[in-house]
């Protein structure tokens, strides 16, 4: 390594905040500022983001974070930026001001669009090109109803005078003074526009949605330049921008998955669980979906990916909309002061279940509530349903993978929560290493920045920065773990088996 008193400047902007942290060149977080931004709920089941919120959100955490260290500018080497990679702004070509909210990932509104694209079989065309599902969770539709909506955004894209981009895409092009109009592998290939084979946007993909082939952004490996930034004219100097993943992926780079058959799970707003599968494309026979993992010097790895778009988003609503916990970290507590959730069962379909069953009509649930039931017995249904939803992610990403699973890495929010990281080793019965490091997502960026900038000179050197993890051993014999899941599935096909809504 060299200039081992170099600093790592980076961005992670994710559902609910934008941070910038400063990493060391052995991954070790330094500092850290964070801002929290508008949800926006123009309908029932629609999320959008203010853009230009969330880039003013960005320079504030930057530039705050950098006053505290003003004597170690000049040891700066790069900002790398990790992002929650299906939400998408269209943008001023000239000045890089949004035209309209960003439109969030969770967001429902294309689900009709999804469901008649379905209907005339589109579905196998589309998941043989991207890895993924004809889903609203991914842009593709909501970018169509945005355009159907707003003929005038359609024509503008059409002369180049707006952009399409998602999250990081646009923050660079803001970053760079609307200089570089880029992305990277991890981000173009979860548009639904992006052939994952052939590491190409698709016409015939834009065709399927009905979305004219406009001007979409330059797809460069993650350990790329992608110009250079002041931060407005905040630094005295230019940093280059190495470094650009999406969040999940960025910490599955991170945990250090670089071989085949290793895999970890995100627990945050919703959960993201990938499997190194591998360099050559596979698809999955069940819920879950291919991604790309990273593309480097030219070669792609893929990985078998698990979506679950209400995770930690479920414990946010037993606070914020149920008020029946004062904060997050109480959960643990509640959880364990009863021995069982007596029968109940907590069903987190709030925008529908996605991986392994993606019903986006379904609802979420509680079911099993009798005159005993206290709200530790529903905060526990609740945590236990992340751990539940997570196993059959896994379980079904094990079996079309042909892998035996023996160790999973977790990182997120969550991993703090020692009842539910304990209740995911015992339900998988194997090792959960729950990374003491929760900033996993933006060390991954970095990671790829160092290897852009040749700080790091091959994976194996990144294997050899330090790692702590806490290890959770499963407690449960596989008796006792087959009836919760026998009574879990039982309810859950309560849910599905609804007549369908819309």
């Amino acid at each position: 390594m060299v200039n081992s008193t170099g600093l790592f400047l980076a961005i992670d902007q994710s559902t609910s905040a934008t941070k910038a942290l400063l990493f060391s060149l052995e991954g070790l977080v330094v500092d850290q500022e964070t801002g929290s931004h508008q949800q926006i709920y123009p309908r029932a089941g629609w999320v959008e983001h203010d853009a230009e919120e969330i880039f003013q959100n960005t320079l504030k955490v930057t530039t705050s974070l950098l006053s505290r260290h003003s004597e170690r500018f000049n040891n700066i080497l790069a900002l790398s930026i990790t992002n929650q990679r299906e939400t998408f702004v269209i943008f001023d070509r000239d000045t890089g001001h949004p035209l309209h909210n960003a439109i969030v990932w969770q967001c429902r509104r294309g689900a009709s669009i999804c469901n008649k694209l379905v209907e005339e079989g589109n579905e196998d065309f589309v998941h043989q090109l991207t890895g993924l599902k004809i889903d609203t969770y991914f842009p593709a539709s909501k970018l169509r109803w945005l355009l159907d909506s707003r003929p005038d955004l359609r024509d503008r894209l059409k002369n180049g005078s707006a952009l399409f981009g998602t999250i990081d895409t646009y923050l660079i092009y803001r970053l760079t003074n609307c200089k570089v109009y880029a992305t990277d592998h991890t981000n173009a290939s979860r548009t639904l526009f992006y052939d994952i084979k052939k590491l190409a946007w698709s016409q015939e993909l834009c065709d399927v949605f009905g979305v004219d082939f406009f001007l979409l952004p330059e797809v460069r490996e993650s350990k790329a330049w992608f110009g250079d930034t002041d931060l407005v004219g905040f630094l005295n100097r230019r940093i280059p921008i190495y470094g650009v993943m999406g969040d999940s992926q960025a910490a599955l780079f991170a945990q250090r998955c670089f071989v085949q058959g290793s895999a970890k799970v995100t627990f945050g707003t919703g959960s993201s669980i990938l499997l190194n599968i591998g360099h050559e494309k596979h698809l999955a026979d069940s819920g879950t979906v291919t991604a790309l993992a990273w593309v480097m010097d030219g070669q792609p790895t893929y990985a078998f990916e698990g979506i679950i778009n209400f995770t930690g988003a479920t414990i946010t609503w037993l606070r914020d909309q149920m008020q029946l916990i004062e904060n997050v970290a109480e959960t643990e507590n509640l959880a364990l002061s009863v021995s069982d959730c007596d029968g109940v069962h907590f069903i987190p379909a709030f925008i529908g279940l996605s991986a392994p069953y993606w019903r986006s009509d379904v609802r979420a649930a509680i079911l099993g509530i009798t005159p005993s039931t206290t709200r530790a017995h529903i905060v526990r249904a609740a945590l236990e349903s992340i751990g539940f939803i997570v196993t059959d992610v896994l379980k079904a990403m094990s079996k079309d993978a042909g892998v035996e699973l023996n160790t999973v890495f977790g990182d997120g929010g969550a991993v703090s929560n020692s009842f539910l990281m304990q209740f995911v080793s015992d339900l998988n019965q194997n090792t959960l290493l729950a990374s003491q490091l929760p900033e996993l997502s933006a060390l991954g960026a970095v990671f790829c920045g160092g290897l852009g900038l040749k700080i790091y000179h091959s994976l194996a050197d990144l294997e050899a920065l330090p790692a702590e993890y806490n290890k959770f051993t499963p407690l449960l014999d596989i008796e006792t773990t087959n009836k919760l899941f026998a009574s879990w599935h039982t309810a859950v096909q309560q849910i599905l088996y609804q007549p369908k809504q819309g």
